[in-house]
């Protein structure tokens, strides 16, 4: 792993938990939509990170450590999905989305559930900058080293 390598990993894992904190945002800001342009109520989102670089369980065993190069093992976030979660039903005839039955359906989101998220995702996006942080640090006490 070269001398930059860790800034990369840090900066992958720093875009991957901004989208994971503008996910829940989201979710945060629709928690009452009942009505979107595909129809129903807002289907809460969430983020599926996905490990690249690293190396497979038999490559390990064989005695390789290092991923091939160009491949650096970091996060990513491969999709973001619907939470498959159905809608909350709750009654209220006068509502302009309400069914026959006065059921209006809203989306599945708990506020407590996406507050944890985003705590997560902001306590790890500080974590990585940290480490962006000592890694810029490191190189720096390098560079002086050899002045």
């Amino acid at each position: 792993m070269g001398i930059f390598s860790m800034l990369e990993v840090s900066g992958a894992a720093l875009g991957a938990e901004r989208q994971r904190a503008e996910v829940v945002a989201t979710n945060m800001a629709n928690a009452e939509t009942t009505r979107t342009p595909e129809g129903g109520p807002y289907h809460r989102k969430e983020v599926v990170f996905r490990s690249s670089g690293t190396l497979p369980f038999r490559l390990m065993l064989a005695g390789f450590h290092t991923p091939p190069a160009g491949l650096l093992p970091a996060v990513r976030v491969e999709q973001v999905v619907d939470d498959p979660t159905p809608a909350v039903m709750r009654y209220q005839p006068g509502h302009p989305d309400a069914n026959k039955d006065g059921y209006v359906a809203y989306p599945a989101i708990n506020p407590i559930q996406e507050m944890v998220d985003l705590m997560g995702a902001v306590r790890s996006y500080q974590l990585n900058a940290s480490a962006v942080t000592a890694s810029k640090q490191m190189i720096q006490q390098a560079v002086d080293l050899l002045k």
